[in-house]
């Protein structure tokens, strides 16, 4: 299977993606965004038992890139989804 296309538009969505992509994943997202100078994201990794949300903040919170993070609102997703704002580079 060759490379997956992902819209690079402020909206992440991790439902299809398997836990050890995501690290890099994040990454390489991140980096497109501040390209195309996207500051605002919010990325869904559904609810679930939370392992996941956990996994994703432990690295937005390891990355220089990340200015804040926090629980999407009820309208984007509640705590199924984490809203970033990233610091303009």
């Amino acid at each position: 299977m060759g490379p997956i296309e992902i819209p690079i538009d402020g909206v992440l969505d991790l439902h299809t993606f398997q836990p050890a992509e995501v690290k890099y994943l994040l990454d390489d997202y991140i980096s497109a965004c501040l390209e195309k100078k996207i500051y605002s994201l919010r990325i869904i990794h559904g609810k679930g038992r939370g392992v996941l949300k956990k996994h994703v903040h432990s690295l937005l919170k390891k990355d220089s890139r990340v200015a804040r993070f926090a629980d999407a609102g009820m309208t984007d997703g509640g705590w199924g989804a984490t809203v970033v704002e990233l610091r303009p580079s």
